[in-house]
């Protein structure tokens, strides 16, 4: 279950509908061998079906929900739809073509449409999406706008903050359209909405009507889901395409696609942006129209230069890395470029952004070495991280991180690569191993690490237990050196097997610091990993 479901829904929030007023949003006419009914929620888990709710039989690759229909009439189900054809069934039932795409249809008509009174700004890509969507929520705020957010890190809606540090994605599409609703209950004008290439291709975010598509980049991940890099790129490129689809709305029409010049991604998102969009491109290609050029590091964080038409200003912020420049330039493409946002007024406000939990995070309790945590799980984003890190020492760079199970096993060789060749010493360790052997993936990153130059026991370890990899990295560290701990960020569980362990990087780091430093401090968490040796083959 996701976190969000734990959240009440707004008294203010209408959910006031019969059958017969939603079924024609999947093209449906209710037969009149039936009732109607009171529409209570749409449903995709008939354990969470209430009575008065819609359940849509979802088909993945190893659950067929149609199996669980009787236990959603049990449960109070009003009307069924799936895909199968049809069923006797005491209920109202629908067959549809698609029925993840009927999901997001139901589910924005028992809201009324709330995407349609609202600015909708969606931020994709492969790296960089949680921080580009929290800068454009930070610069739309400072502005003076009523503006939500839809994250993986986090969800805001008016004054309430809503916690999504689990392994959560973009959550599906009842809950998305139960956030708008809440945040047109609320008020608000704008709402900036992370998504995922899975919430994309799944029509989690579908009835969003986008007005503003940003995406960061899009480069190795998720190949495990998407097959190739042509059909990741593909559902990616959905967030472009959808800004076609998007209803007239009330003001002015500020529907634009914030491309990166930079990425290999452009020409294509270019092609597939509709033509009622505009284009804008950030980056440092001299073409781009918000462009950064002179890019200094300094202590605290990046200082740039942009060039967008005419206007020439100085950009700080607190932020490390030349990616997080790109991050940025996407933001005020974003704000100032689609959205109208003053200029100065944008750029002022990234001086006071607060940062992103789990991303480049300092631990800091007295050591003489330089701790940080960050979410880096992709190659592009470790090879980011460390050369980040490396602008920041003139120290060691010592890096702490795994390789999900049942995910793209090809990163797992390419991300080893890039540390042997960017990192001084290379801790292999566990990381989401869910049914997999770890046994296999720390072998399978070892080979990657081997085959750039890396030695085991010299430059490069596998320990499993990340617990002990961490406290093995802090006694590697030296004065000045940086570590390094990828991977999870601001995530709170890791999972073994099908079962979630409680766990948080941050905590971990700051634990092993305490216990080195000798002073008092949080417990380290306990993984089932105790019985594994410490070794790579």
């Amino acid at each position: 279950m996701f976190p969000w479901a734990f959240f009440s829904i707004s008294p203010d929030v209408n959910m006031s509908h019969l059958l017969s007023t939603l079924w024609p949003a999947i093209g449906q006419t209710l037969s009149p061998d039936f009732s109607d009914s009171q529409v209570s929620g749409v449903y995709l888990d008939s354990r969470q079906v209430q009575p008065g709710g819609i359940f849509v039989a979802l088909t993945g690759t190893s659950v067929d929900g149609h199996k669980y229909v009787p236990d959603a009439i049990q449960r109070g189900a009003v009307a069924i739809v799936g895909t199968r054809p049809p069923m006797t069934l005491p209920v109202p039932y629908a067959q549809v073509q698609d029925a993840r795409q009927a999901l997001a249809q139901l589910s924005a008509a028992l809201y009324d449409y709330p995407a349609n009174r609202l600015t909708v700004i969606g931020v994709t890509g492969t790296d960089g999406k949680t921080t580009t969507s929290n800068l454009i929520y930070h610069i739309l705020r400072h502005a003076g706008l009523r503006v939500g957010i839809i994250s993986t890190v986090n969800a805001r809606i008016g004054d309430q903050e809503l916690d999504t540090g689990f392994h959560v994605t973009t959550p599906e599409a009842p809950d998305v359209q139960r956030y708008l609703s809440m945040m047109v209950a609320a008020g608000l004008t704008h709402v900036v909405i992370e998504s995922t290439s899975h919430g994309l291709e799944q029509q989690r975010v579908g009835e969003c009507a986008f007005d503003v598509a940003v995406v960061t980049n899009i480069t190795h991940e998720h190949l495990d889901y998407h097959g190739d890099y042509q059909h990741y790129r593909a559902a990616k490129a959905r967030l472009f395409a959808m800004l076609g689809e998007t209803p007239p709305k009330a003001g002015d029409d500020p529907r634009a696609a914030i491309l990166n010049r930079d990425d290999a991604s452009y020409e294509y998102l270019r092609e597939v942006t509709p033509q009622g969009a505009r284009r804008l491109s950030y980056g440092f290609h001299p073409q781009s129209t918000f462009r950064a050029h002179e890019v200094a590091a300094t202590p605290e964080g990046t200082r740039f230069t942009l060039q967008w038409a005419r206007h020439q200003t100085e950009v700080s912020l607190p932020l490390p890395g030349a990616y997080n420049v790109s991050n940025a330039l996407a933001a005020l493409t974003a704000t100032v470029g689609a959205l109208n946002v003053d200029l100065q007024a944008a750029v002022d406000s990234l001086r006071t952004f607060p940062g992103i939990p789990g991303r480049m995070e300092r631990i800091a309790l007295g050591q003489d070495f330089t701790a940080i945590v960050d979410f880096a799980h992709t190659p592009n984003a470790l090879s980011r991280a460390l050369e980040t890190a490396r602008t920041l020492t003139d120290g060691r760079v010592i890096v702490v991180f795994g390789s999900a199970g049942l995910r793209d096993r090809e990163k797992r060789r390419l991300m080893a690569k890039t540390s042997i060749r960017l990192a001084d010493l290379t801790i292999l360790t566990a990381e989401d191993p869910r049914t997999e052997p770890l046994e296999d993936i720390l072998a399978h990153m070892a080979a990657g690490a081997r085959s750039q130059g890396g030695v085991e026991g010299e430059n490069f370890w596998c320990i499993p237990d990340r617990g002990e990899a961490i406290r093995f990295g802090i006694v590697q560290a030296q004065p000045g050196d940086i570590l390094l701990v990828c991977g999870k960020g601001h995530e709170q569980s890791m999972c073994f097997g099908t079962i979630e362990y409680p766990w948080d990087d941050r905590l971990a780091l700051r634990a092993a610091l305490c216990e080195h430093l000798g002073i008092n401090g949080p417990a380290m968490p306990i993984l089932p990993t105790s019985q594994f040796k410490n070794r790579c083959d």
